[in-house]
């Protein structure tokens, strides 16, 4: 058995070496499962498609491809960012960025591509023309956002590995909308769920397996005000994976709602969900990071169980169609590093600013940074753990 282990080894490496040699540089191993789209909670299989993408490559994990075993690293960097949305064909194309938008996520890029995982909330469909837009009442409140499937080469370029689709303009275009957003998603190698038909992904990078889930109040995703299924979900996520990861899109939005209150709250008269409920229920069930959008503005982080938890991660690369004024400028990256288990070991705010039409641009002075440790202090006095004004997350010691 262990002849036939080695040999197995062998023939895996030579094939990785030839991949070098013939292919661009290599960065991370990626192995995807073969998931079912349906609404449903399928066994999982073992991976049997395998993806390599990036620059170099860091480790040997490829072997897993063939079942022989997996490397599992002592610490993982996750990182997490707000709201995307780089550009919208609708209602005309004024409202997109010149150059395709390759200079959007200039700034960003280096501090994006350094994790093992790096995730950030899509919204609007990619979509290049055609779709039937939602209806709006009040116009003023209301946008319907359709971006060119070029837009999303920026996040690969970026380094993103994941996003989420469960959020109020994943529905902007109809079902056209949906289902061509996954499409090329899936055709980019963008790991993706939130939506009925695909509640969750599992994947393997450098050896580590990640299950990933989203859930929002809007409908066609899966529902942050369901916490049965939604436990359901991330029970099964936890019993086949080593870290699992959670977005939600929760919370009332806008500069009066940057606090945790900690109670259901609605907007518009939309349940928007109690999202302090929701993530410790979550976490409860087996969640290990658990990133929050919807709000648009920052909101309080903290970490419960050795879970780590950030409420609202706010806006980071919206172009032309978004409020970026005040609070709502402030673009986070968070990265968060775990051990293998997912136990939060430490963290780093690193502070970036929009400026309407544009992206993300670093912010010498941190405003991220101190705003997130002063709704910290505010909204979770009992925390375990503290923000220094240059973004350092760690825990508190006495």
């Amino acid at each position: 058995m262990k002849l036939l282990r080695h040999l197995l080894y062998f023939l895996t490496l030579t094939i990785l070496i030839s991949a070098c040699k013939t292919s661009k540089p290599l960065q991370k191993t990626v192995l995807k499962n073969q998931q079912a789209q349906n609404d449903t909670l399928p066994d999982i299989k073992e991976p049997i498609l395998l993806t390599i993408k990036g620059d170099t490559l860091k480790t040997l994990d490829a072997v897993v491809a063939i079942g022989i075993h997996r490397l599992i690293k002592d610490t993982v960097s996750i990182i997490g960012v707000g709201d995307i949305m780089m550009g919208t064909n609708f209602p005309k194309a004024e409202y997109l960025p010149p150059n395709k938008g390759k200079d959007l996520l200039t700034e960003a890029r280096p501090f994006l591509i350094d994790a093992d995982v790096t995730f950030g909330n899509l919204e609007g469909v990619i979509l290049d023309k055609g779709g039937t837009p939602k209806y709006c009442k009040n116009p003023d409140v209301c946008y319907a956002f359709r971006s060119p499937k070029y837009l999303l080469d920026n996040l690969t370029d970026a380094g993103f590995d994941v996003v989420s689709m469960a959020n109020n303009h994943a529905g902007d275009f109809g079902n056209i909308g949906r289902k061509n957003t996954q499409r090329v998603l899936d055709s980019l190698g963008l790991f993706h769920a939130g939506l009925l038909n695909k509640p969750y992904e599992t994947f393997i990078i450098d050896g580590m397996k990640y299950g990933f889930a989203a859930f929002a109040p809007n409908t066609g995703t899966m529902s942050i005000n369901d916490l049965p299924r939604a436990k359901e979900v991330i029970q099964h996520l936890d019993s086949i994976s080593d870290i699992v990861i959670v977005s939600f899109h929760g919370g009332a939005e806008g500069k009066k709602y940057q606090h945790v209150t900690r109670k259901r709250e609605t907007f518009y008269g939309e349940n928007r969900g109690n999202v302090y409920e929701f993530a410790h229920q979550l976490v409860d069930a087996g969640a290990d990071i658990i990133f929050g959008h919807g709000p648009h503005v920052l909101r309080a982080t903290e970490v419960y169980k050795k879970r780590f938890i950030i409420y609202s991660l706010g806006n980071f690369c919206t172009y032309a169609r978004f409020n970026l004024s005040g609070a709502n400028k402030l673009a986070p990256i968070v990265k968060v590093f775990t051990n293998s288990k997912g136990e939060f070991l430490y963290g780093k705010v690193f502070s970036f600013n929009q400026y309407r039409p544009g992206g993300p641009v670093l912010d010498e002075n941190n405003a991220a940074a101190k705003k997130l440790k002063a709704l910290t202090a505010k909204d979770f006095p009992e925390s375990v753990i503290n923000i220094d004004e240059n973004g350092n997350i760690k825990y508190i010691t006495h």
